[in-house]
């Protein structure tokens, strides 16, 4: 009886770390067959009121880049706005950020002289957007939030904005495209995830319920905008859920193309998502009672979200009925085989060491590194969160 309650235990859990990551893709993929996009759109001429929200904390790297691409946006000069915080960043941030202001109207800079966070920065906006517009205006009003080291196309904002003409729409997700793709880090293998994403979004999209924008850039209907929790890492995908959640659809937008430098060192991405993780948990603690709606974004919710960040306990369950199971030579051989895949990350590390570089190898090494760091920032978030304030990623320009 017993012998049976483990293998159940096991089969279980390496079903639903199927059904996330091989399942539900294909699922999603089959069930939004013959779905169409929101095809309700304004026209060049129609396009609505943007301001482009932007946190910086010492970017000097990027700064300049990233205000050009926005300068060199098609979008209507007089319809575009662009307010920057600055969190009392401490290289040349500030002064790119000032001379911009000083050459354009529509670029406001507001510096902060004692760190906020990137939820802090952002509430901050937000409540200055709440002293200029009413409730109404804030209904046609379109938000775009984004990071200093996204790079936008030159329809990227009006292939954001089009879609609000459809009042059933809170938010459009941004096409983010990864560059400085390198072969001796695991850039090739954080861009094929990205890459997968973006896939599954786009899905998720076609049935209004994109489960979270990527906080790199999206654009949001001003009146949905909430107030994020102080100490939340994750602003982006509390923000996305509050717009689910009061009923409005979230989508993708694949001709909103914006590109990002993706990192190429595995310490620097451990770090990136040992904080995304943290923030998940945050997020979990919210809004578990989502799952209990029943309906289709608490399945995607739950396929998409949930199952990734409670994949490490899943192995873990895996592992230790294998180990109770020894006897039985079918677990004695998927524990050795665990084992070995455990192994992965520090070979890999000593096969890169030798200038040896194996693109599928490191994909599952990546994989169990990158679950170690939801280990660690589910740890961070037991321990409790203080403050969002963050460190950027090492950017590689």
């Amino acid at each position: 009886m017993i012998q049976a309650v483990f293998i159940s235990l096991f089969c279980i859990s390496v079903l639903l770390i199927l059904h996330s990551y091989v399942t539900y893709p294909v699922l999603l993929k089959f069930l939004s067959h013959g779905k169409t996009e929101h095809k309700l759109v304004f026209s060049d001429d129609e396009l609505p009121h943007a301001i482009i929200l932007m946190a910086a904390y010492n970017e000097e790297k990027v700064i300049a880049q990233k205000i050009e691409s926005i300068v060199k946006s098609h979008y209507p000069i007089v319809k575009l706005q662009l307010w920057i915080g600055s969190d009392n960043s401490t290289d040349n941030t500030n002064t790119i950020i000032q001379s911009y202001a000083a050459m354009h109207s529509w670029i406001m800079f507001f510096p902060f002289y004692e760190r906020n966070g990137k939820t802090g920065i952002i509430n901050f906006l937000k409540d200055k957007v709440n002293e200029l517009y009413n409730r109404k205006e804030q209904e046609s009003l379109v938000l775009i939030l984004t990071d200093a080291n996204v790079f936008f196309e030159t329809n990227c904002i009006s292939n954001l904005s089009r879609h609000f003409k459809n009042l059933s729409i809170g938010q459009v997700g941004a096409n983010i495209m990864n560059s400085g793709i390198k072969q001796d880090g695991i850039s090739f293998q954080e861009t094929s995830y990205i890459q997968r994403e973006n896939e599954i979004k786009f899905h998720e999209g076609l049935f209004g319920k994109m489960q979270g924008a990527f906080g790199g850039c999206y654009a949001i209907r001003a009146s949905l905008l909430p107030d994020v929790p102080s100490n939340f890492m994750m602003e982006d995908f509390y923000i996305s859920m509050r717009v689910l959640e009061q009923r409005f659809n979230s989508i993708f937008e694949k001709e909103a193309v914006c590109y990002e430098d993706v990192s190429n060192e595995v310490a620097e991405e451990f770090k990136r998502k040992t904080r995304i993780s943290t923030g998940n948990f945050q997020n979990l603690s919210v809004y578990w009672p989502l799952l209990f709606r029943f309906d289709i974004n608490a399945f995607f919710f739950f396929s998409h979200k949930v199952l990734r960040w409670i994949t490490p306990l899943l192995m873990l369950i895996c592992l230790l009925t294998s180990l109770l199971l020894i006897d039985l030579t079918l677990f004695k051989w998927l524990l050795i085989i665990q084992l070995l895949l455990f192994t992965f990350p520090l070979i890999d590390l000593l096969l890169k060491r030798i200038n040896i570089h194996l693109k599928w190898f490191r994909l599952i090494g990546y994989f169990y590194t990158m679950n170690l760091a939801l280990i660690y920032g589910f740890y961070k978030f037991i321990k409790g969160v203080k403050t969002s304030a963050w460190t950027p990623t090492k950017r590689n320009l």
